[in-house]
């Protein structure tokens, strides 16, 4: 992205704020304004004093002074206020925006990036644009004031030592231009070095207990601290740059003060300029110097913030693969059709996954789906759910093909129980409702107790109201199932996907879990995901998948009677 259609974009961010910053930046102009009379008072002070006029023009001088920097007081804070106000504002829409680009992108785009590196965006990047469009922007507007007005005064109040003064102005320019490239490549190589130590530590803490059982606490605090340190030496290298650019224009403004004093000593030797006249000449010098380098500092924060902008408009722009249809279907019947489907996931191109895979699910239908590791199976559960496109062939639900249905709805069709269910860190009634927003609290009592979960949750102090903590930690395996059954429950799909919904649990729990899902899958179109026999043999119908193809396909009974993969795979259960 080009700097100038990125610096363009940031300044549009602040559109929204436009009233308040209006507002603002009059306020700005007030108080930039009193700071550039305030030389003239001085002058009038010294001249007065050298010719002799009396503490009646000392005391005027001072109690104007008192009152210009009294009414640049109130508007400067008023400007400050205004600005800040308006910048936090902005960076909460951007986040918002952000995020919402974000959760919208198709699952293919968060296979290949890391969870750390989105929130880095969310948070540093963002934090570092707040600024840049609204407190920074009106201090490059103060100080533009100020150093244009100082330098209008210079030509008043002396044009011959102004010109004389500016001459070193080029030098600035070109120098501010040619840093501006090289300090805003560093600072985007700064941002992402920060996202790469953001991944490292939120991988690690999400997987602590990983960490801990393998006590790899010191491995990973050296991977974390190599991150870091990563991140510190670009920083570094942006220091350097940003204080040889402050230090050679630092030397131009005091250059630029000493051209003063001489070329000023000599007009004022010459009867050519007053001292009151160069008193307040320095003063305005200062003021520009002050200003010039301030801008500079500016300009510097400015190519960070184009930096951190090239990556959030880069997501932000982003438009998800997975297009949403418009179609709906007026009544569900649940009938599935997979014709000749052609996957591989887009991280791994190279190494399809389904081959020409065709399966029918009847409306009402139990079709349980197994075979080896690797085969495809829960392949087959992520594209029921349209979490991804195949690159070939069709799928359809009631006949109609699935680019053609609206997503969100097609998704409210599809429930899914997978062997990990995923719990946020809220209450259990929270978790359950999750699947139907608007649902009573009785109808979420009654998805419990269909789920064989209403009892474990009354045991607890605190009921459906227990908090379940990050990732429903704080309950146990079955119980977080049966609460994944319960929310399935309530959405009340026409599509069922279990996808190895038992696989982890005890015995006891299996029993109360399997009883759930048998009441779960009850009117609905079911797939059932397993290697256990006992989730299999009550199925209408088993498919046996390997290497991305249906081998085999018949009730249980039949599949065993038969020398094939499906027996192969119960042989070996049993031996096991």
């Amino acid at each position: 992205m080009q700097p100038v259609s990125s610096f363009r974009r940031l300044l549009t961010l602040a559109r929204p704020e436009s009233r308040r910053l209006i507002i603002a930046t009059v306020a700005l102009f007030v108080s930039a304004g009193v700071t550039l009379l305030y030389p003239v008072a001085v002058q009038k002070i010294v001249d007065g004093v050298l010719k002799g006029e009396g503490r009646v023009v000392v005391d005027d001088s001072a109690m104007a002074l008192l009152a210009l920097f009294l009414v640049g007081s109130v508007f400067g804070g008023v400007r400050a206020y205004l600005f800040t106000v308006a910048g936090e504002r902005v960076v909460t829409q951007l986040r918002r925006e952000l995020y919402a680009a974000l959760i919208r992108q198709e699952i293919a785009f968060f296979d290949e990036r890391r969870t750390g590196e989105l929130t880095s965006r969310l948070a540093a990047d963002t934090a570092v644009l707040q600024s840049a469009v609204t407190v920074n922007l009106s201090m490059l507007l103060r100080f533009l004031v100020m150093a244009l007005g100082g330098i209008g005064a210079l030509f008043w109040t002396s044009w011959r030592l102004t010109v004389v003064t500016l001459a070193i102005v080029p030098l600035v320019v070109v120098g501010a231009a040619m840093f501006g490239s090289v300090f805003r490549r560093t600072s985007r190589e700064v941002q992402d070095a920060l996202a790469r130590a953001t991944e490292v530590a939120e991988e690690t803490l999400s997987g602590v207990r990983t960490v801990r059982a393998f006590a790899r606490e010191d491995a990973e605090i050296l991977r974390y601290g190599a991150a870091v340190e990563e991140s510190f030496e670009k920083a570094r290298y942006r220091a350097w740059i940003g204080a040889l650019f402050r230090g050679v224009g630092g030397l131009a403004g005091y250059g630029a003060i000493v051209v003063v004093l001489w070329y000023g000593g000599t007009l004022l030797v010459d009867g050519r300029m007053s001292m009151g006249e160069l008193s307040s000449f320095l003063l305005y010098t200062l003021t520009v110097a002050v200003s010039l380098g301030s801008l500079a500092t500016l300009w510097e924060d400015f190519q960070k913030a184009l930096g951190a902008s090239e990556r959030v408009f880069e997501l932000l722009d982003r438009s998800p693969t997975v297009r949403s249809g418009g179609a709906r279907v007026p009544e569900v019947l649940g009938q599935i059709e997979l014709t000749d489907v052609q996957f591989a996931y887009p991280s791994r191109a190279d190494k399809p996954v389904l081959q020409g895979l065709s399966l029918s699910l009847r409306p009402g239908e139990v079709v349980a789906l197994v075979g080896p590791s690797g085969g495809g199976k829960s392949t087959v559960a992520a594209l029921l759910s349209r979490f991804y496109d195949p690159q070939g062939g069709q799928i359809t639900l009631d006949g109609v093909p699935y680019p053609e249905l609206d997503v969100g709805w097609l998704r409210e069709q599809v429930g899914v129980v997978s062997q990990e269910p995923i719990l946020f860190a809220t209450t259990i009634a929270e978790n359950i409702r999750y699947g139907r927003p608007a649902a009573s609290d009785a109808e979420v009592e009654a998805a419990a107790k269909a789920a064989n979960a209403h009892d474990f949750i009354q045991s607890f102090p605190d009921g459906y109201a227990t908090l379940v903590g990050e990732r429903g930690v704080r309950l146990s395996g079955g119980q977080k199932q049966r609460v994944a059954i319960a929310r399935a429950i309530l959405k009340d799909p026409k599509v069922l996907v279990l996808d190895e919904a038992t696989s982890a649990l005890d015995s006891e729990s299996e029993h109360l879990v399997q009883e759930a899902l048998e009441r779960l899958m009850v009117g609905r179109t079911t797939l059932v995901i397993a290697h256990r026999l006992s989730t299999v043999k009550e199925a209408d119908r088993v498919v046996v998948i390997d290497g991305g193809r249906a081998m085999q396909e018949g009730p249980h009974e039949e599949l065993v009677r038969q020398d094939g993969l499906y027996r192969r795979l119960v042989e070996r259960q049993f031996a096991a």
